[in-house]
């Protein structure tokens, strides 16, 4: 079968009538067809045997002529137009499978746009390659979100995490002047700086309580870490573009969700490692097996300030207090 301009599919019968040689079998039809008409009608002589032996010759050369084209028609159309059908079915195949894999190196599988509210479908689905995942490397500033979705499921993993020094302020600044965009002019850049080192302590105390659900927890300390939020699991890596100004009036910044096999994963991840061994970066591990004490040890020195039982007491409730409204809004509740 083939098929002509307007995409409507021909058998060789049909296409051998639109040709010349369909016309030449036409015209020898009708010489026959009238040659024998025309014999009929006459006498018996020699004028109507010349008529007669005419119209029977060219019926049969039509008939004969018909069938050796309609096999060549059928012949050579397998043997060209099949032949390059086929190729051409599999150029685009082989094209489209290159898009395809051109797509999962360099374009994201999933764009979240940027929210005031925490969006269900994108929390649903960062759980979902969560709880796939052996492995949770976190870049961000406090800590409290990867806290707070460990104490939601019941596997064990090996998380590092990288957040921000609460001792420096440069590490503070980047993230204040982000949620002073989004609280406009009546913003007071003292007290979210304040509310920001107090999220810091926050998170932490939450990687403490969170410490069951992992082997081991490593928290690198940097000054100056990036505006942007890093999520990385087995097979998908999660940016959060707080460095987006389109999205600085939102609480909630947009999202970009890349394949493991993707180029920004395996560079995401290279940088995550680079920036938890540069040699400002102070490393800090809390085991299922570190006491309160220890902790409380382990805090003053990660904070410079120190850590009582009352002021951890305070800490623990605010943490439990935010996983509680986070789990609600992100509607993640079991």
């Amino acid at each position: 079968m083939s098929a002509d301009a307007n995409g409507i599919r021909k058998n060789p019968v049909q296409e051998m009538f639109w040709t010349r040689t369909g016309l030449l079998l036409a015209i020898l039809l009708v010489i026959s067809i009238g040659s024998l008409w025309i014999s009929s009608a006459m006498d018996a002589g020699l004028f109507k045997n010349l008529l007669t032996a005419l119209g029977t010759g060219t019926m049969i050369s039509a008939i004969v002529g018909f069938g050796q084209t309609l096999i060549t028609a059928s012949a050579s159309h397998k043997a060209l137009v099949t032949p390059l059908i086929e190729e051409s079915k599999r150029a685009l195949r082989d094209l489209s499978s290159e898009y395809r894999a051109l797509n999962n190196e360099f374009f994201p599988t999933h764009v979240f746009e940027a929210t005031t509210t925490p969006d269900p479908e994108f929390n649903r689905l960062l759980m979902a390659d969560l709880k796939r995942s052996r492995q949770y490397f976190f870049r961000g500033f406090a800590g409290r979100h990867a806290a707070a979705r460990l104490l939601l499921t019941h596997s064990e993993w090996e998380l590092r995490t990288v957040v921000a020094d609460p001792r420096q302020h440069s590490a503070i600044s980047g993230r204040a002047r982000y949620l002073l965009r989004h609280e406009g002019a009546t913003g007071d850049y003292d007290k979210i700086r304040k509310r920001l080192v107090e999220e810091i302590s926050i998170g932490i105390v939450g990687l403490y309580l969170a410490r069951s659900r992992c082997t081991a927890i490593e928290i690198a300390v940097i000054s100056d870490p990036p505006l942007d939020r890093t999520e990385i699991f087995d097979d998908s890596v999660w940016l959060t573009l707080y460095s987006d100004v389109g999205g600085a009036t939102s609480l909630y910044p947009r999202t970009l969700r890349f394949s493991e096999g993707s180029f920004i994963y395996g560079m995401q991840r290279a940088e995550f490692h680079r920036m938890r061994d540069t040699r400002t970066a102070q490393k800090f591990s809390i085991t299922p097996d570190t006491t309160r004490s220890e902790f409380l040890a382990l805090f003053g020195k990660i904070t410079g300030t120190p850590l009582t039982e009352e002021g951890y007491a305070d800490l623990e409730r605010k943490f439990h207090d935010f996983r509680a409204e986070f789990t609600k809004a992100a509607g993640l509740e079991s």
